[in-house]
């Protein structure tokens, strides 16, 4: 028996839930490596050879690769996980999130300290472009975070 995930109607939002952990378990997990250095290092010196030993697809691979944290995510990647990318990167948590945004880190900063993005028409997504259950977004199937 499925459950209802009525949190499937959020405009731009995927929440990690048991089906999302299933799916992106080894891509969470190489981003747990990276917590060591010398694992850092191997990452850094051949990316694709690294993520290579990990039994990810190829669209994870393919999605941390490219850093869209976004695409990570909606291939099962869990930001608290891969943060590690960020930091790997020198990235503070802000700069990724702010990437997320596709505003700039001051830009992304500014919106938080001014109470964040306003709920109006980011309630459902039946109430404006998209269907209920289906993510609304732009044309790479981004929402806004």
């Amino acid at each position: 028996m499925a459950l209802e995930k009525p949190y499937l109607d959020i405009p731009g939002t995927v929440v990690f839930d048991a089906e999302q952990s299933r799916k992106g378990y080894w891509l969470n997990q190489f981003c747990m490596s990276l917590m060591k250095s010398e694992n850092r290092e191997r990452f850094k010196a051949d990316e694709r050879a690294y993520l290579d030993e990990w039994d990810m697809s190829e669209e994870q691979k393919q999605a941390v690769m490219a850093r869209d944290l976004n695409w990570c995510i909606r291939t099962g990647g869990n930001i608290y996980f891969l943060a590690k990318i960020g930091a790997t990167d020198g990235k503070s948590f802000q700069q990724m999130a702010g990437s997320m945004t596709g505003m700039s880190e001051d830009a992304y900063r500014a919106m938080m300290v001014a109470g964040g993005r306003s709920v109006e028409g980011n309630r459902f997504m039946h109430e404006s472009a998209g269907t209920p259950g289906q993510p609304a977004g732009n044309a790479t199937g981004q929402g806004g975070i």
